[in-house]
């Protein structure tokens, strides 16, 4: 059984998720990750492409928007 949504289907705890949320307030998950860093980089390099996207890192369990 999986514990709070924080394991992968491989079994590894990916506490970190990128929340993108487009022009009309909509959200997705773009990914999960092992740290907080990695999380960071990816939400960072996804935001670095100029669109009007906006992506932020939350942990797993938390959802506070920027």
């Amino acid at each position: 059984m999986l514990g709070r949504g924080t394991m992968s289907d491989s079994g590894a705890v990916l506490p970190w998720s990128v929340i993108r949320q487009d022009d009309n307030g909509n959200r997705y998950r773009v990914g999960r990750y092992a740290t907080q860093d990695e999380a960071q980089r990816t939400a960072d390099k996804l935001d670095g492409r100029g669109h009007k996207q906006l992506y932020w890192v939350e942990r797993v369990g938390q959802s506070a928007r920027p």
